[in-house]
């Protein structure tokens, strides 16, 4: 990394949604590693804990700086689970975060239009889009109001080019990008941006192949980014203070097939 970068991100407040594996577990060693404060944030205890547990094994002089904390975007109580977390993490608001990145998330199954229930489209809108903009309405209030300061949120490039089967879940997701052009109005000076992934090997990637037989997304396996190489994305854009309200396509060049 550059001096710059290192600069960018030394001694900043990051929270990271998502943190515990795949994409966001890569952004949250990266960040350790230049030196921000970072805090990780997944529905699972056990997730959290091995993940501040690793973080801590490779960054033996950072253990001050890596916590890790429960939290679901789909669960009915998000708002209050939300409150609590921003509230321990920055002291009740005195010590205003940097950087909120969510990358949150389950990899859905594929639902047509005949199979569309209002219960299956609630969960789904939990799962893609409402836990996001809940997690926006509360990192506004402890983002500190600067043009370096950033709220991240991860789509899917099938929103663009959705296959047989998905066009419900595209939808949903798509949603996010028009959310992501509104929220740069809304939170401004804070910036807002979202990178839209193709096929990621992650966790999330091998239970989706071992659930439909197959690694093959538009490309095959071969043709996938690790989540490190996807991390520098974030990190980019969590830097640049001249980019908001952006849709970020990080795909392998999937959609020009």
């Amino acid at each position: 990394m550059g001096r710059q970068t290192v600069e960018s991100f030394s001694g900043k407040s990051i929270l990271i949604v998502g943190g515990t594996s795949g994409v966001g577990f890569a952004i949250a060693e990266a960040c350790v590693d230049l030196g921000a404060r970072v805090v990780v944030a997944s529905r699972s205890q056990d997730k959290v804990n091995t993940a501040v547990e690793r973080l801590k094994r490779s960054y033996e002089n950072a253990t001050d700086r890596i916590q890790g904390y429960v939290c679901d975007l789909a669960r009915g109580e998000v708002e209050a689970e939300l409150t609590k977390l921003f509230n321990d993490i920055t002291d009740k608001g005195s010590n205003p975060l940097d950087h909120v990145v969510s990358t949150a998330g389950s990899h859905p199954n594929a639902m047509t239009l005949g199979e569309a229930t209002l219960e299956n489209l609630v969960s789904a809108s939990r799962h893609l889009f409402i836990g996001d903009v809940l997690l926006a309405k509360l990192a506004s209030k402890y983002l500190r109001p600067a043009d370096n300061s950033s709220f991240t949120m991860t789509g899917g490039a099938g929103t663009q080019k959705p296959p047989h089967g998905w066009s419900l879940w595209a939808g949903i997701g798509g949603a996010k990008d028009s959310l992501t052009r509104g929220l740069a109005i809304s939170m401004k000076p804070i910036r807002v941006n979202l990178i839209s992934l193709g096929a990621i090997q992650t966790e999330l990637f091998d239970e989706a192949a071992e659930r439909w037989g197959s690694k093959d997304f538009g490309g095959g396996c071969e043709d996938c980014i690790i989540p490190e190489d996807v991390a520098e994305t974030y990190l980019a854009i969590m830097k640049n203070k001249f980019v908001t309200g952006t849709i970020s396509m990080v795909e392998g060049g999937a959609l020009l097939n």
